[in-house]
C-alpha cells in the first residue's frame, strides 16, 4: 500500500482520507550546500516523511504523503546559481492554500515537515492563520533545527555543525549518498565583513559587545555554501542516527494526531 498520495488514484486517496489518514506536507529548499552536497534538501524531506508514514503504518496510524515543495522561503540564498526561493507571503499562501484543499475535501488531520531554515517563518504564519480560521491546530518539525538538537547527543562533532555540513551533511551521506561529492569537502574559509564589523552568524554582525541584525547573503556568511568549521566529520552512521530519531519524532506526531482527533 502505497503511502504516496500522488501514486494513488482518487477514489483510494478519498477512501483513506475520509477514514482518518494524516497527510504529511514535506518541504525543503533549491539552494547552496557547497560543493560536495546536492542543492535540492527537499529530496531529503521527502525521503524523510516516506519513512515517517511506512514507521507510523506500522503503529497504526494511516500517513499519506503529499509531493514535496521544492522551494524555501526568501532569505539569504537569492544569489544561487540555480537556487530559486519564494517570498515569505507567497509561501505561507502556499502552507495555507495545501491545507484548505486537504480540509475541503476530507482531511482532518494535517503534518508539516520543514527541512529549510527560511521557511519557518511562513510555516508558523500559515499554522496560526489556520488555527483562528479553521480551528485546526497544524503541527511542524522544523527537520534541521530537531536535528541540531540531537547532533551532540547522538555523538556529532562540534566543527562539522553548520551550514554546508551536519545535520544536512550527515543526513544527505546516508538517505543520497549517490548525490553527495565527499571528495570536494572543504574547510570554511574567512567570510568578509559587513559595515566592517565581523560576521557571527546569518544575518547578524557583533558590535560594542552585542549581536545586531543585518541582512546577509549567503557568500558574506558561508562562502561557497559552508558555514560549519569542518563538515568533513560528518558520516552517514551520523546520519541514520539522526534519521532514526526525526522519523520515530514524525511518527510520534501522526499517531499522536489519530489519537487526538478520534
Amino acid at each position: 500500500m502505497s503511502h504516496r498520495i500522488a501514486e494513488l488514484t482518487a477514489p483510494e486517496a478519498a477512501e483513506r482520507l475520509a477514514t482518518g489518514a494524516c497527510a504529511i506536507l514535506p518541504m525543503g529548499s533549491l539552494e547552496t550546500h557547497g560543493p560536495h552536497a546536492p542543492m535540492g534538501d527537499y529530496l531529503l524531506a521527502e525521503a524523510i516523511c516516506a519513512r515517517i508514514a511506512e514507521r507510523a503504518a506500522g503503529q497504526g496510524a494511516d500517513t499519506l504523503v503529499l509531493p514535496p515543495v521544492p522551494f524555501g522561503g526568501e532569505d539569504f540564498f537569492g544569489g544561487v546559481p540555480g537556487g530559486v526561493s519564494l517570498s515569505v507571503p507567497l509561501l505561507q499562501g502556499i502552507v495555507e492554500e495545501t491545507a484548505e484543499a486537504l480540509l475541503r475535501n476530507g482531511a482532518r488531520r494535517i503534518l508539516v515537515v520543514n527541512g529549510h531554515g527560511g521557511s519557518i517563518p511562513a510555516v508558523e504564519a500559515a499554522a496560526r492563520t489556520l488555527r483562528r480560521r479553521r480551528g485546526i491546530v497544524v503541527p511542524a518539525l522544523h527537520l534541521w533545527r530537531a536535528a541540531g538538537a540531537f547532533h551532540a547527543e547522538l555523538g556529532g562533532g562540534a566543527r562539522s555543525l553548520g551550514h554546508g555540513g551536519d545535520p544536512v551533511w550527515s543526513v544527505a551521506l546516508h538517505l543520497r549518498p549517490d548525490l553527495c561529492r565527499p571528495e570536494r569537502v572543504r574547510p570554511r574559509t574567512q567570510a568578509p565583513s559587513v559595515l566592517g564589523l565581523p560576521v557571527t552568524g546569518f544575518g547578524s554582525v557583533r558590535c560594542g559587545g552585542a549581536e545586531f541584525a543585518v541582512p546577509t547573503e549567503v557568500e558574506e556568511v558561508a562562502p561557497g555554501g559552508i558555514a560549519a568549521a569542518d563538515p568533513g566529520g560528518g558520516s552517514a552512521e551520523h546520519g541514520a542516527r539522526l534519521v532514526e530519531k526525526l522519523v520515530a519524532a514524525g511518527a510520534a506526531m501522526a499517531v499522536h494526531l489519530r489519537e487526538s482527533a478520534a
